[in-house]
């Protein structure tokens, strides 16, 4: 019985597939216009979470802090409306933050392959992931624009790879529909 109601609904991976398929494509042709189109994505979804929250202050039921809520209202207000209306810059920023954080990661898998380097084996690929880390974060913090679009290339690429999958799925589950009638 599921089998059947899964098999009739192959048409919903194809559309999923066709999307991603054609964002994949869209974000490897146009990987600028998809890193501008993603930032202002998320500056919408934080505008609407800060909205939201500003309504949440008005709220009795309400179990956080409204100082804190407040806070966070703002945040995302504030981030929504440059996610918005500068979203390049946002997303260099973030970018930048990424890198930031990639250079730690780097440094936290070396130390800890030094450390565990006497109870296991191949510990020297912990810390070549480190190595990779570091130099991918110092590389974005560095030329940033090339991150972000190497970064929209990347996307593009997993969409493009997922919409492949989906389709391919949707069309093993439209062969079952067959088969059920």
């Amino acid at each position: 019985m599921f089998g059947e109601s899964l098999a009739r609904s192959w048409w919903v991976l194809m559309l999923y597939g066709v999307i991603s398929v054609l964002f994949g494509l869209s974000a490897l042709v146009w990987p600028g216009t998809t890193v501008i189109a993603l930032t202002w994505a998320f500056g919408i979804m934080a505008l609407a979470e800060g909205i939201t929250s500003i309504l949440a202050l008005f709220n009795r039921d309400v179990r956080i802090s409204k100082a804190l809520l407040f806070v966070y209202a703002v945040a995302s207000i504030i981030f929504g409306l440059l996610g918005i209306f500068h979203p390049a810059v946002v997303a260099s920023v973030l970018l930048v933050f990424l890198g930031a954080w990639l250079v730690v990661a780097g440094i936290y898998r070396i130390l800890l392959a030094i450390r565990i380097r006497k109870h296991i084996k191949g510990e020297w690929m912990i810390a070549l992931s480190g190595v990779l880390a570091i130099v991918l974060g110092v590389l974005f913090v560095g030329y940033p624009a090339a991150g972000l679009l190497t970064l929209a290339i990347w996307i593009g690429a997993a969409a493009l790879i997922y919409g492949i999958l989906q389709i391919v799925a949707s069309l093993q589950l439209r062969k079952l529909s067959h088969l059920a009638v």
